[in-house]
């Protein structure tokens, strides 16, 4: 176990050092069995944090992301989440202002995480494969720049399937009533 940790800890490093030696605008740290985002990364990445455009950390183990990550990648144009097991959002995802795009499919949200509605940029928002019931129609509908909600395979309530199709001038993507996302 302590070998597959430390093949974990070295896969980490070899990303991070590989997008600063390379001046690369990409953090990809996808498939790296993270529960949180390590701490020290932010000491190696402080003089680049600011020309970093794309982060993803799909499908680890991440059960929250916390403010200093929001607050460090500041300059973030898409954010790949999907397959961890996040269920909220710190408050500060609302400095992204340059977010165009985030994927939180196949999490563990219940609620809609609402700060995203705050986002000017945000034209893509993934939250396929939840548990979320509701969703804010009002505060999606005055979002400028969204172009598409991907809810498919969420329990959403009839109310949602209901109100949001004649407020909205985006794609709304929801499964049929009752469907079960396909096994992974």
């Amino acid at each position: 176990m302590l070998k597959k940790m430390g093949e974990a800890v070295a896969r980490v490093a070899r990303k991070v050092n590989e997008t600063v030696e390379s001046g690369s605008d990409t953090l990809d740290l996808a498939e790296c069995k993270l529960v949180a985002f390590p701490i020290g990364i932010y000491k190696v990445l402080r003089n680049v944090s600011d020309q970093i455009h794309l982060v993803t950390l799909a499908n680890n183990e991440l059960k929250s992301l916390t403010s200093k990550f929001m607050t460090t990648f500041s300059q973030l144009r898409e954010l790949r989440l999907e397959g961890n097991f996040l269920h909220r959002l710190p408050s500060e995802v609302s400095t992204l202002q340059h977010l165009k795009a985030i994927d939180l499919s196949r999490n563990k949200f219940r609620d809609f995480p609402e700060q995203l509605t705050t986002l000017p940029a945000l034209e893509t928002i993934s939250l396929e494969e939840n548990e979320i019931v509701d969703v804010p129609v009002q505060k999606l509908a005055a979002m400028p720049a969204l172009r598409c909600v991907n809810l498919r395979f969420n329990p959403l309530s009839a109310e949602v399937r209901v109100i949001a199709p004649p407020l909205i001038k985006f794609d709304l993507l929801m499964s049929p009533e009752g469907a079960r996302a396909p096994p992974p």
